[in-house]
């Protein structure tokens, strides 16, 4: 249920702005497929041109954050890349 994760996730309700990134985005003329790597996926759900809104987050701060991998993906490597996330943008 989106509402309960939005309500879960923001702590300060008057700072709460959610936003939806979608990692790989591909063009719809796109019918190559290739294995990407978590590294390469986690890059890609913070690049601004993934985002479903127009503004550059690079400069502001992410209170939480929600990730959803599908497929067959190592838990620990999403939480060393998940690390590192935090530990550049801190």
């Amino acid at each position: 249920d989106l509402r309960k994760l939005a309500v879960n996730m923001v702590p300060f309700p008057r700072l709460h702005f959610f936003m939806v990134g979608f990692a790989p985005l591909t063009s719809r003329g796109a019918h190559s497929f290739r294995a990407v790597s978590v590294p390469e996926l986690t890059q890609q759900m913070f690049d601004p041109k993934n985002m479903m809104a127009a503004s550059d987050f690079r400069n502001g701060r992410y209170l939480t954050c929600s990730a959803i991998f599908r497929g067959r993906v190592a838990m620990k490597e999403v939480e060393d890349q998940m690390r590192n996330v935090q530990s550049k943008n801190s």
